[in-house]
Formats: structure tokens, C-alpha cells, sequence
């Protein structure tokens, strides 16, 4: 193999197929070949949270109202979440993932970058290092993944997508100008709404459009940084970085009500539930984030976040709970009825690395200490919500 082969950089996206769906259909051979959808059930509000592929097919995509999801399809198998057994799911196939490199990032449950560069002289081509990644994920889970190999992130992760569900593409460096030229300009990573709108509106509609629009109109419309940003998209440009320890960037938890509320009192206890779930999923993955956020949905879908940075970095509901009420009553939030809350945490540090900066106060640490593992371990063996710490409603202004 000659040096300008070894110096070759080979980045693989690895991404799980309807991943919700598909571990019930897997456990659940009944729902095979049926339209599945996991989310809010039918009569209640919520949205889709994943749609096998025969639900797509009658239009129903994840975060779609659940009522639209049901007018399209009626027929369909419709379950609520079992983030149990999708988190184990995605335990065994990292496991997996690891095996074949070491250099595995999760960029989420059902999605990771992979450094498969080097590889050509364990396992082969980099069209063999995909089907050894596709074969031996589905051996160990039952599960199927696309996966997309290129010279960088943007095009792997481009290349899973094309090729989904079940598939495999690998994107050499020379041709990776004609793979993109006919993509729609909506592929392109970090494009929302209103971005859209503006590429529509100057006419660009394809990658190649955008390649040959003059640069300055674009800067004009989208603003410098905007503009570059998608430009070198345009042309494949694309970090090859892959950091094993990324991880997650965040926890949250919500929830949407079945019919909206107003009473302050329900509105605290929701969040409280919310705040031992986040919590709980902290403590298990030692974590501690120092930003709480506040996510709050009122009648009309107008959605507001709020944010806090705490002294000191916390996995305990009782703090998460005490910032999220604050900025709930605090933020001058409009005075509607709430259709959706949810709270979450972020900006993490190792729950082991502020431990030292507890010794001052041992004794009542140690006990707080105790009582949280104490509701863990009730949680493991007998679910969730069985035992939670309690705030009570007078104290909570």
C-alpha cells in the first residue's frame, strides 16, 4: 500500500434504521411488516417520536402531531416509548461499533462518527469496512444500520442518508463534487425555516445553485459567517475530527399535557417529575451540569426557553427543580394556558470532580448522598416514580 493510500482519511456514519421502531418490531415479530408508530397514543396530544418504514410511507415522520398521524393511518401499531430497552439497545450496539475501531463518537442514542481510517489493512476496502460494520451490528442486535463512508463528517453523514434504510455508500474524495451537485439545498447541515426561505427566494434550490450564486449576494442575504459556512458545505468541506468523549450534550425531559393547564400547582409537581427523571439519568451517567433550561409550549405553539447558570454544577432534582421554577415565575413568561414543559440540564462536569468541594459539610452531604442512591436503586428495581424527594407547594416561592 503506497503512503499518499495510508495518509487517506476514511470517516464513517453509522446511523440505526427507524431505531425505536425497529427494536418493536425486532421483540414483537407480530408488528413486522406493519406501519409502527412510537410516540403519544391516539386521543392525546404529543407527537411522533419514530415511525417505522411502513409508516412513512402514508406520510408520518417523527415530531409529527400525533392526531395528523393518525388521520394518515388509523391502522398503524401505535406504542409509547420504552427508552429502557432502546438504551440497551444502543449499549450493545456501541459495544459493537467499538470492536471494529476505537475511535467511536455517539453524536446521539441511534447515531455515531467512526475513524475508520487505517483499516484498509485489517479488514479491506472501505466498502468491506461498511458491510463488516452492517453485519456485525445486525448479528449482535437483530437490528439494521446505513452506513455512509467519506473523507469527512458532512459526507459520511450525507452518504448514510442517501442510502437509508439498510444501506450502505462510500464517497471517494474525487467524487464527492458530483454526489452533492444535485442534492436539495435543505440536506445541507444547520438550515432552518427561514434560511430555507431565503435560498428559495434567491432561487437556489440545489447545491449546485448555491455553488455558482454569486458570493457577495449570498453574504448580502444570509450575512458573512451564514454564507461561508454553507459555501464550503457546497463543496464538500467538512471536519474529519472525530472525539470519542463528546457524548451527549445535554439531558432533558418534557412533557405535553392533554389538555392545557394553568394551575400553577400541577405545573410545579410536572416539573418536579421531570426534574427527578433528568436526575436520575445524570447520576447514572456521572454527570453534573452547571446550566439548567426551562422549556416552556403555550396554547398557539408559541414556545419560550429560558436558561440559568448555576454557582456549581448539580445532579440533584431538588436544585434542577428550585432553578426551573424560578425562571419559570421570573421570566415574564405571557400569561397563557401551557400546552408543554420540560426541563433539562447541560455544560457538564464529572460528578466525581465536585465531590471534593463537599468535605466541608460531610455529614449532610453523605445523607443527600444516600437518599438519592436510595431512590435510584427503587427506581432500578421497581421503575420509576415509585419514590421521589417531595418539595412541598408552600415552600416552592
Amino acid at each position: 500500500m503506497n503512503d499518499s493510500t495510508e495518509r487517506t482519511r476514511w470517516v464513517a456514519h453509522v446511523d440505526l434504521d427507524a431505531f425505536f421502531a425497529s427494536c418493536e418490531q425486532r421483540d414483537n415479530p407480530e408488528y413486522r411488516g406493519r406501519p409502527v408508530v412510537v410516540g403519544a397514543q391516539p386521543g392525546n396530544r404529543g407527537v411522533v417520536a419514530a415511525a417505522s418504514y411502513e409508516a412513512r410511507e402514508f406520510g408520518i415522520r417523527s415530531a409529527m402531531p400525533i392526531s395528523d398521524a393518525y388521520r394518515r393511518c388509523p391502522d398503524a401499531v401505535y406504542l409509547r416509548p420504552n427508552m429502557e430497552k432502546y438504551l440497551d439497545a444502543s449499549r450493545e450496539v456501541f459495544a459493537v461499533l467499538s470492536t471494529v475501531t476505537p475511535v467511536v463518537e455517539k453524536a446521539s442514542i441511534d447515531e455515531a462518527y467512526l475513524d475508520v481510517s487505517g483499516l484498509e489493512k485489517l479488514i479491506g476496502s472501505p466498502a468491506r469496512i461498511g458491510a463488516d460494520i452492517r453485519s456485525r451490528v445486525e448479528a449482535r442486535t437483530a437490528l439494521t444500520v446505513s452506513v455512509g463512508i467519506g473523507p469527512n463528517r458532512l459526507i459520511a453523514k450525507l452518504g448514510s442518508e442517501s442510502c437509508k434504510p439498510d444501506g450502505l455508500r462510500v464517497i471517494e474524495a474525487n467524487a464527492v463534487l458530483d454526489f452533492m451537485a444535485p442534492m436539495p439545498i435543505g440536506n445541507l447541515r444547520g438550515l432552518g425555516k427561514q434560511t430555507q426561505k431565503s435560498f428559495s427566494r434567491l432561487g437556489i434550490h440545489t447545491v449546485a445553485d448555491l455553488r455558482v450564486f454569486p458570493q457577495q449576494r449570498l453574504i448580502d442575504a444570509l450575512g458573512a459567517r451564514a454564507a461561508e459556512s454553507f459555501r464550503r458545505q457546497a463543496f464538500g468541506t467538512g471536519s474529519s475530527d472525530i472525539v470519542p468523549q463528546r457524548g451527549r450534550k445535554s439531558i432533558s425531559k418534557e412533557t405535553t399535557f392533554g389538555n392545557d393547564v394553568t394551575d400553577p400547582d400541577r405545573l410545579h409537581d410536572t416539573l418536579l417529575g421531570l426534574s427527578a427523571g433528568v436526575a436520575r439519568t445524570a447520576r447514572n451517567e456521572d454527570l453534573a451540569g452547571s446550566v439548567v433550561t426551562l422549556k416552556i409550549r403555550f396554547t398557539g405553539f408559541e414556545t419560550y426557553t429560558r436558561q440559568k447558570k448555576l454557582s456549581a454544577a448539580t445532579n440533584d432534582e431538588r436544585e434542577i427543580l428550585r432553578t426551573a421554577w424560578r425562571l419559570f415565575l421570573d421570566s415574564k413568561l405571557p400569561k397563557k394556558p401551557v400546552r408543554l414543559i420540560g426541563v433539562g440540564i447541560s455544560q457538564w462536569e464529572k460528578n466525581s470532580a465536585i465531590q471534593s468541594d463537599l468535605f466541608d459539610q460531610p455529614a449532610e452531604h453523605e445523607q443527600d448522598q444516600k437518599l438519592l442512591e436510595t431512590i435510584d436503586d427503587v427506581a432500578a428495581k421497581f421503575g420509576t416514580g415509585k419514590l421521589q424527594i417531595g418539595m412541598a407547594r408552600k415552600l416552592r416561592d
